[in-house]
């Protein structure tokens, strides 16, 4: 969903509901052009100079400070002699966040020697809770689901045949930077990492224990989408395997995404290694931040600088194209902004971006309808903008509690995409965030434009889906699987040391024998797989060895076998077979097909 979160129109659809309804600010990402030359990059570390500010005063107005890249400590010292305070710094890319009473602030600044450009965050004043923050609500937590249907979200971009190939890599970290995520949840606990969470609320980190927590729904649902674990219960992520970790960027009541809760929150990502971050959101208070206006150029300058340091760090940023039904790549007017005080209607030109789907290296990404084929509604689009597509309508994931809900937004297809990223990344530990920002749109799946004279483009390349829908089954090297009839089992069955079980299969309705490239998929969670001997048995009790005590302590068995099993009756009751032979390493087997 998009967050009016500034000044955007958040969609929301209703617990399992599918109409789309007008909720309370949350930013939705909105697409940038991708001609954009790139900034210089930052590699170096990002240290983060806080001070203790003074105390809250009403008026207290949020500036964003910039000079050159390194030791900031020269304007500084000018914020604290011209009226203002520094409440957090970010030396390596050269960007301070001051704040000051003063309304002659900012014209005072960018008069001091270093100093590049200076402009106000926000047109209303910082909360008191800025330098007391209390920190978000843990719930209660609902009781998990007995299941976990595959669903059509997942299907249209092939998902669940790339879990049986790779679920992807716990080693793989892809950032939430949103409104915070529910890590009590028993669908993201598993795959949750504490350790890198934090709030950049207000611009400053809070890595307190719970500062990372949702302050309203959206981020906990965003999380789900990416990497909601294959546990048997409510939903599966695009990338079940891999590990998820919170930044909560948007700050409690208004839910808005300011300049420097982005910036701290994509420097963030780029320390803490982060391999994809998704960003279903903009930075408010401007829906567009025009470069000839002095405070949103520095906003562009802030947050451009940011995202170019977590690039260069390794990071590749996935964001929303937003859901005002808007050509980007033609802009005109805005009226929604700014969306923390009193809109006005503004002439754009397409030098006007929204950040920071629009900088330079952002994956832009627009919203199938339910179809799978069709624009969603409300999705932005534009020629060149658009990279890729996703499924964004009545989108089912987690909710805060422990709960779920269907959501839409173009919110909802920027996390597909970020998940499609992290198999990516799984697959191909070297890449880097061009490689898998290439290979996103190579390994599409071509759409059409429908009959809409705005949709321009060729099948290929289109300002409605740009290269096309995301497909997460050649992200980790795998190929649709032969046409045939398929047969699963979700059934968890344990695997106890030193011991042999068995999880059985039912065919039905095939006629004559099993094919010669029978395609065994197979998920086992195990923490040391030479422990283990995996046959399939067919319903004649023949054998066939999948894996025999290989990969040493290597974690899981995510993999689909091909099988010559012509000499079998294809119907009948087949299993899968795992012998552990050692102590120590225990695990289950989490599900297994076939498909003839």
């Amino acid at each position: 969903m998009f967050s009016q979160i500034s000044g955007r129109v958040r969609l929301a659809a209703t617990v399992l509901g599918t109409a789309l309804a007008l909720a309370g600010p949350v930013s939705l990402a909105q697409a940038a052009p991708l001609d954009n030359e790139p900034l210089a990059a930052f590699t170096a570390a990002a240290r983060t100079n806080t001070a203790a500010p003074a105390a809250w005063a009403a008026g207290t107005r949020a500036y964003l400070v910039i000079t050159a890249p390194g030791d900031t400590t020269a304007v500084r010292t000018a914020v604290a002699n011209n009226g203002g305070s520094v409440f957090a710094s970010y030396d390596a890319i050269g960007v301070i966040v001051a704040h000051s009473t003063s309304a002659s602030f900012a014209a005072t600044m960018r008069g001091v020697s270093g100093v590049q450009k200076v402009g106000a965050t926000r047109t209303s004043d910082v909360p008191a809770d800025a330098y007391n923050p209390a920190l978000p609500a843990n719930p209660s937590q609902a009781t998990a689901p007995t299941t976990e249907p595959v669903r059509s979200d997942m299907t249209q971009i092939k998902a669940d045949q790339a879990w049986a190939v790779n679920p992807g890599s716990a080693s793989v970290k892809v950032g939430i930077l949103d409104t915070g995520v529910d890590d009590q949840h028993q669908d993201l606990a598993p795959n949750f990492n504490a350790a890198d969470s934090v709030s950049c609320a207000y611009g400053k980190t809070d890595t307190r224990t719970g500062a990372w927590r949702d302050v309203d729904q959206h981020g906990t649902h965003v999380a789900g989408t990416v990497a909601a674990a294959k546990n048997g219960k409510g939903a599966i992520g695009v990338a079940p395997g891999v590990k998820i970790s919170s930044v909560r960027i948007a700050e409690p009541g208004t839910t808005l995404f300011f300049a420097e809760n982005t910036i701290c929150g994509l420097v963030w990502a780029g320390d803490h290694g982060f391999k994809v971050t998704n960003n279903s959101y903009y930075t408010d208070p401007w829906q567009f931040n025009c470069p000839d206006d002095l405070d949103q150029a520095a906003i562009l300058e802030g947050v451009g600088r940011a995202q170019a340091y977590a690039d260069g760090k390794g990071s590749l940023q996935v964001a929303a194209a937003g859901n005002s039904n808007v050509d980007l790549a033609n802009k005109t007017t805005d009226s929604s902004s700014p969306n923390d005080s009193t809109p006005v209607t503004r002439t754009l030109t397409n030098a006007c971006l929204d950040i920071p789907a629009e900088l330079p290296g952002v994956v832009t990404v627009a919203a199938n309808g339910t179809s799978g084929t069709s624009k969603a509604s409300f999705s932005n689009y534009g020629r060149d903008v658009i990279e890729v597509s996703a499924p964004g309508e009545s989108v089912y994931s987690t909710a805060p509690g422990g709960k779920y809900a269907s959501l839409s937004g173009t919110s909802m297809a920027s996390p597909h995409v970020a998940g499609v990223a992290a198999l990516l990344a799984s697959a191909n530990p070297a890449y880097t965030p061009a490689d898998i920002r290439a290979k996103l749109g190579e390994q599409a799946t071509d759409l059409a434009c429908p009959s809409d004279a705005r949709c321009t483009g060729t099948t290929a390349k289109n300002s409605f889906f740009g290269e096309g829908r995301v497909d997460a089954l050649k992200a980790v090297g795998g190929s649709t699987p032969p046409a045939g009839a398929y047969f699963e089992n979700l059934t968890d069955v344990a695997i106890a040391d030193n011991a042999t079980v068995e999880s059985s299969l039912t065919v039905s309705g095939v006629t004559g024998n099993a094919p010669a490239t029978l395609k065994v998929g197979v998920d086992i969670k195990h923490t040391y797989i030479g422990d283990l001997k995996v046959d399939l048995v067919a319903p004649d009790g023949s054998v066939y060895t999948l894996h025999n005590r290989t990969g040493s302590g290597t974690d899981n068995i995510a993999q689909t076998y091909t099988v010559n099993a012509s000499s079998e009756v294809a119907n009948g009751v087949w299993k899968l077979r795992v012998n552990d032979n050692a102590s120590q390493d225990t695990g289950k087997i989490d599900a297994w097909n076939l498909t003839f």
